[in-house]
């Protein structure tokens, strides 16, 4: 599996059949398992002062995107990308 980089964009399917460009924010490796921190490229790019949302997705073997599947690994995940964000 080649390496996510931050910065790259990436086309995903949502639940309705549409597609969406989101950019990958942040990614870390946990438990030998990769994850991104990723938002949507439209998001990204409306100049407006409200939070964007950020999501993360755990990377499977063949490189595609997969939903975190319990509250336990997203709360893992989640504390860990913190982690990384408060020592930048």
């Amino acid at each position: 599996m080649e390496n996510i980089e931050v910065g790259e964009i990436f086309t995903i399917t949502d639940e309705n059949d549409q597609e969406e460009n989101i950019e990958v924010l942040a990614a870390l490796n946990i438990e030998g398992t990769q994850y991104v921190a990723v938002s949507f490229v439209e998001d990204l790019q409306a100049e407006t002062e409200e939070d964007i949302d950020i999501f993360f997705l755990k990377v499977d073997q063949d490189g595609d995107f997969t939903a975190i599947e319990s509250d336990e690994e997203f709360d893992k995940v989640s504390s860990a990308f913190d982690e990384v964000m408060e020592e930048d």
